[in-house]
């Protein structure tokens, strides 16, 4: 039923297409029924990957259900590896031949091949996309580093000299900003004077994976899809993993210091010269108006959890609301609102969401696609920070959200819509005014003049006019000047010279409470 609506995630076997499409040389046999190869568009038009997944399908029919679908999965299996010679194959089935229950894993592994066969048991009616993408992840990194796990009791010998090396776990196909955020990353790490051994799986190929174990630590970029691979590395191979994830300025501070301790090196000469200008917009006269800002955030736990942070210590914002759908990570968003004294909602079903959104009534919102059509609907700004999302989403520029460059992305992405909220509520406001009409204003260039006087009309002849009051004479009573301090503050210089106008045309030497009024309803029409 659940899927005739939005989901956040896709079944477990989306998340294993993932891991094959952001590799090199790893080629993914689906069991799937015809129909189940829809996961094509994913790569080729939201994320608008230059070649298609590295996927093959049995597509099997209703007609083949009768007959021996085992040996139609051996058969697609045996010319996938014959036409693409992957380096490694990845087999398993899809949420529908889930149910037909033929074994890929033993049938692939009958084949003899002369690869790497990792099978992959993902049940789609219990997990989902990212928890289908982690585990396809530490699957292939135990079958590549197998032959290189050393025996039990070993521990890792001394470095010396040479320099800290690391590897940089979990940036995939599809993910949110993870190409540009791998490139921050990097530069973060070379800047610190840290070689990296392997970044996987994006751009990995089997034999980097074959090496995972030569590195002194492993930097783990999301915990979502890398944290499984990275304990079992720190077990097996000593590897100690980063619990920091750069995402806002001070995160990245953060990362930069817990990375130079695992490395043995000094962080200050990166920390005093690479600085983000989030920190000073943020304290800047313009971003006066966004604090106090109520937000609420939803989205994978990473991005949520780092995303609240940086709203509220370093933009400013008020978080009335921080939510998930990563489900496994439930306690650390849990533990994460506390912090903000809000209580989280762990759920993956949108219409919950935007129950929790109206409810809270915020002035932004931070979340996925979902979460941006529901901001839509109820006219709230909002941002996108997490997956799932849209083509929009996948940019062509760079725009990372790790790092300090990243933390300058997410300021623009978070804050325009906030001031552009503000330009067209000001518009509104002042519809009316006469500075906004083109027959009434004269243009600065002094012809829009000439033609106004050209075109009115003689007055005609009337009654004396009632005596003006000189605007310089007219006082305000107690009473008046308090009423006018309630209204805000870039309206309020307009409020008094419109209120003084009128009082000056009706003679009228002191401002009271019944003046200010009479003027707004006049002056309102």
């Amino acid at each position: 039923m659940q899927l005739t609506l939005w989901t956040y995630e896709g079944p477990p076997h989306i998340g294993a297409m993932r891991i094959a499409t952001a590799m090199k040389g790893v080629h993914y046999v689906l069991h799937a029924p015809q129909g189940d190869t829809y996961a094509d568009l994913l790569f080729t038009m939201i994320e608008r990957r230059d070649r298609r997944p590295p996927v093959t399908y049995t597509t099997f029919q209703a007609r083949d259900l009768g007959g021996d679908t085992a040996e139609l999965f051996k058969s697609a299996a045996r010319e996938a590896y014959d036409r693409f010679q992957p380096d490694a194959l990845l087999v398993g089935a899809s949420c529908t031949a889930e149910l037909i229950q033929d074994d890929p894993g033993g049938l692939a592994k009958a084949l003899g091949l002369p690869v790497p066969v990792v099978p992959l048991e993902l049940p789609a009616y219990q997990k989902k996309e990212n928890w289908g993408a982690a585990e396809t992840f530490y699957q292939l990194v135990r079958t590549c580093a197998a032959p290189s796990v050393p025996a039990p009791g070993w521990q890792r010998p001394p470095r010396g000299d040479a320099r800290p090396r690391c590897n940089i776990l979990g940036p995939t196909a599809l993910g949110f900003r993870h190409r540009d955020d791998l490139v921050e990353v990097r530069t973060l790490l070379d800047e610190l004077g840290i070689d990296v051994v392997v970044a996987a799986p994006l751009e990995a190929t089997v034999q980097d994976l074959m090496r995972i174990g030569d590195a002194d630590f492993n930097v783990v970029m999301y915990p979502e899809l890398a944290g499984q691979a990275a304990q079992w590395l720190e077990r097996t191979f000593r590897q100690p993993r980063t619990k920091t994830v750069p995402i806002g300025a001070a995160a990245t501070q953060d990362f930069i210091r817990e990375v130079a301790t695992l490395a043995g090196v000094d962080a200050e000469p990166l920390l005093n010269a690479r600085k983000s200008r989030l920190p000073w917009y943020s304290r800047s006269v313009d971003s006066t108006y966004l604090t106090g800002k109520r937000v609420f955030i939803f989205g994978d736990a990473t991005h949520a959890i780092a995303a609240a942070r940086i709203a509220q210590t370093e933009l400013g914002f008020k978080v009335v609301g921080l939510g998930s759908y990563s489900r496994e990570f439930a306690r650390d968003v849990r533990e994460a609102a506390k912090l903000y004294d809000v209580e989280a909602l762990i759920t993956d079903d949108y219409l919950e969401v935007e129950a929790k959104v109206q409810e809270l009534q915020p002035e932004l919102v931070l979340g996925t696609q979902m979460e941006r059509h529901i901001a839509k609907r109820l006219g709230v700004p909002s941002a996108v920070i997490s997956a799932p999302m849209h083509v929009q989403d996948f940019p062509a520029r760079y725009s990372p959200q790790m790092g300090f460059e990243g933390a300058n992305v997410i300021f623009d992405s978070w804050v325009h819509p906030l001031m552009m909220g503000l330009e067209e509520h000001l518009l509104a406001m002042f519809r009316d005014d006469f500075e906004f009409h083109d027959d009434a204003a004269p243009s600065h260039l002094g012809h829009g003049t000439a033609q106004r006087v050209e075109a009115e009309p003689s007055a005609p002849v009337a009654s004396a006019p009632a005596p003006q009051m000189p605007v310089s004479s007219i006082i305000w009573a107690a009473e008046a000047e308090k009423e006018l301090s309630k209204i805000p503050f870039f309206v309020r210089g307009k409020a008094r010279r419109n209120t003084e106008r009128y009082a000056s045309e009706r003679g009228v030497a002191t401002v009271t409470i019944e003046t200010l009024y009479d003027a707004k309803a006049h002056y309102s029409r």
